[in-house]
């Protein structure tokens, strides 16, 4: 079992949370505990009233709200009456027992749970402290309820770390795996396995996982304290709860990413050559951006163009998942650089643009004269200034059996 507190300010917010849940076929109102009404007759109402007749005693507490949800294992089908039991016991152990709460199932993911919502404020108007509530008080009833429920533990066992198997990973979708031990098998095969030296360059990769590591704004409380959590990607945006890095298999947290990423600088030098070896000639010869990440998709290197929320380009980072390699395009060398990439591939799109005959390679009859001011005449809008010398190009170009002849004026005999 896995259980996560969240203290708020809004008590309709979190009711409405769970109540819209229920009108939406998501989810179902399993009972009420320290209610007058049966849980039958309770209305919207009566459940908010309940809740914020008690908050009201303290008008100096700013949180008051507490709201819970206990996470069980895929294998375990819970009945009712189970999940009422265990939600009462996790109550009781936290010292709200004398509180009311609101239990209700949710069906929106992949593995059960329930939502428990209530007030830490009491009768008689003092609080609950929350403060640390899920170090010092929740995890230790976690594992109590773990054994007296016979429920699957949260914590992986040696057995189950050593059945783990990081082969034919596939990207995690959803509600359709058991969400933490999924993205702590592939968080730690990557880890393991690739070598890269930046969160975004590790994001590289994870992102094929629809995992995403993230550290939080530069302004959150979280980046301040060096924290780190991973979400589930659906279509790049994130979806469910995240997952802190401690609480997975081999707790993957930034203090131990750093280390890794001082390591692996030094690991990943040997397969830079070959790298750029290969990079580099699929940059020669590829037209645009597209060809270029198409061409090394088929040699198993995934390329990722960054770009910000202006839509601009500031970055590109290479994925060789033969080498193992994870890497950005200015550590390979300047040349490797997003704005030079992109560079390149605008010359080599006009060049492409520009017309075939040239002074190079000139027009030598009258259907190829033709063709080239056909195309002018088609391209005219975008070739104008490679052909503002197009007058220059005839002279030249024509050959002189194709060219006008002057007629001579005959001279007047007097």
């Amino acid at each position: 079992m896995v259980a996560k507190i969240k203290h708020g300010q809004s008590l309709i917010g979190a009711l409405n949370y769970n109540e819209s849940k229920v009108g939406k076929g998501l989810a179902e109102f399993l009972g009420a505990y320290n209610y007058v009404k049966e849980d039958a007759l309770l209305t919207f109402r009566d459940k908010l009233e309940r809740l914020t007749g008690l908050a009201e005693r303290n008008q100096r507490t700013r949180t008051n709200t507490f709201h819970a949800s206990l996470n069980f294992n895929l294998a375990e089908h819970l009945e009712k009456e189970v999940l009422l039991d265990i939600a009462q016991v996790y109550m009781q152990k936290l010292g709200f027992e004398d509180q009311p709460f609101l239990i209700y199932k949710h069906n929106d993911a992949a593995h059960p749970h329930i939502h428990i919502l209530s007030t830490n404020i009491k009768a008689d108007g003092q609080r609950i402290s929350m403060h640390n509530i899920g170090r010092d008080r929740s995890e230790k009833a976690r594992v109590e309820i773990e054994n007296d429920f016979s429920l699957v533990k949260a914590a992986l066992s040696n057995s189950e770390q050593n059945d783990i198997s990081y082969s034919d990973l596939k990207p995690v979708v959803y509600g359709n795996t058991d969400s933490r031990r999924s993205v702590s098998i592939i968080v730690n095969e990557i880890t393991r396995s690739y070598n890269f030296t930046s969160i975004p360059e590790f994001n590289a990769v994870l992102q094929a996982y629809n995992i995403m590591a993230d550290t939080g704004s530069p302004v959150s409380t979280m980046f301040k304290k060096q924290g780190l959590r991973y979400w589930i990607l659906n279509h790049g945006l994130r979806v469910g709860v995240p997952l802190k890095a401690s609480s997975l298999y081999k707790k993957p947290t930034l203090r131990i990413l750093h280390e890794r990423f001082k390591l692996n600088s030094y690991l990943r030098k040997a397969s830079l050559k070959e790298l750029r070896g290969k990079i580099g000639h699929v940059a020669d010869s590829s037209p645009n951006k597209e060809q270029f990440q198409k061409t090394l998709q088929k040699q198993n290197v995934h390329v990722v163009f960054r770009v910000n929320n202006e839509g601009r380009y500031y970055g590109v980072t290479f994925v060789d998942h033969d080498l193992k390699v994870v890497i950005k395009g200015s550590d390979l060398g300047k040349e490797f650089s997003a704005a030079n990439l992109l560079l390149k591939f605008k010359s080599t799109q006009e060049q492409n643009n520009f017309p075939k005959y040239s002074v190079a390679h000139p027009i030598k009859t009258k259907s190829q004269f033709d063709e080239c001011i056909n195309e002018f005449a088609d391209n005219s809008d975008s070739l104008v200034e490679q052909l503002l010398g197009l007058h220059e190009l005839q002279d030249q170009a024509i050959p002189t059996a194709l060219k006008f002849k002057k007629k001579k004026r005959k001279k007047l005999k007097f």
